[in-house]
């Protein structure tokens, strides 16, 4: 798929536009398999253990137990393997971060707990529940369990070309949890965007309910805009920055400046709300 064709506008609660780029199946499908042998590997260790404790047993019920202990284990650690990577701020798995993919909202909103739950747990019975009674009943049984495991791969199969038959490339698992799986290429750090705007700051007096207008969410989202450095964004962000805080213009003002005076001035003032306990979580925060 031509590059141009994977853009989506992604619009914020704040109602800002930001572009971003669909990853597509083949880097998703390659993210998968580094992180499929990064927990097999985990999962091999894990059954040595099984494998010598059972041997180490002379009870028949004590083995059964340690078996169905070893089940669950492989069911927590290959849900909590991807569950716990995407819960970080990068929202990406090893493999993920390897190929420049993270995990986000289709909503612009923030990517919740909630969902990235619904959309790992839902890989189990895209993947895993069938490929497990595939394992289970083995490809040397009788009729019954050949027709078994020829459902079972279908089943897998219908789920894992699933991403090539919609445009944004979406498992079954985004699709119910709200999610998608983006781009984050990788670019160079601009210098620290506060000490940027600092010497801004003489020429852009902000008051203290001018900054109290945003909160920690709001910043976010402000300083992915400055990074990205978008002319039409930044210029929609600024207007609506200023008719917020109702803002008159300074002589030979622009966007890019004006809005690293404004992220400045916002970031030092919850830092100093912090001092204090407090923290604004976002514009609706009136505490």
């Amino acid at each position: 798929m031509a590059e141009g064709l994977r853009i989506r506008e992604m619009i914020t609660p704040e109602g800002v536009d930001l572009r971003i780029q669909i990853g597509d199946a083949g880097e998703r499908l390659a993210a998968f398999l580094i992180d499929f042998c990064i927990f097999a590997v985990s999962l091999f260790v894990l059954q040595l253990i099984f494998v010598f404790s059972v041997v180490g047993s002379h009870d028949r019920d004590g083995k059964q137990a340690i078996a169905t202990v070893f089940v669950l284990i492989l069911f927590l650690v290959r849900n909590i393997y991807f569950i716990a990577f995407e819960l970080t701020p990068r929202a990406a798995t090893p493999g993920k971060r390897m190929l420049g993919l993270r995990v986000a909202a289709r909503d612009g909103g923030r990517l919740t707990a909630d969902a990235i739950f619904a959309r790992n747990f839902l890989r189990e019975l895209e993947l895993f529940l069938p490929l497990g009674l595939v394992v289970a009943s083995g490809f040397s049984k009788g009729a019954a369990e050949a027709w078994m495991n020829v459902a079972a791969l279908v089943w897998s199969g219908i789920f894992l070309f699933f991403p090539l038959f919609n445009r944004d490339r979406l498992r079954a698992g985004d699709l119910v949890a709200g999610t998608w799986v983006v781009k984050t290429p990788k670019r160079r750090l601009l210098a620290d965007l506060a000490e940027s705007g600092v010497g801004l700051t003489s020429a852009y007096r902000f008051t203290q309910a001018q900054v109290d207008a945003y909160g920690v969410h709001e910043l976010h989202v402000l300083e992915d805009v400055l990074r990205t450095r978008d002319r039409s964004t930044m210029a929609a962000v600024a207007s609506r920055i200023r008719i917020k805080i109702q803002w008159a213009l300074v002589p030979g003002e622009t966007d890019p400046d004006f809005l690293a005076a404004y992220y400045a001035a916002l970031r030092g003032r919850l830092e100093q709300r912090l001092l204090f306990g407090k923290r604004k979580k976002d514009k609706f925060d009136v505490g």
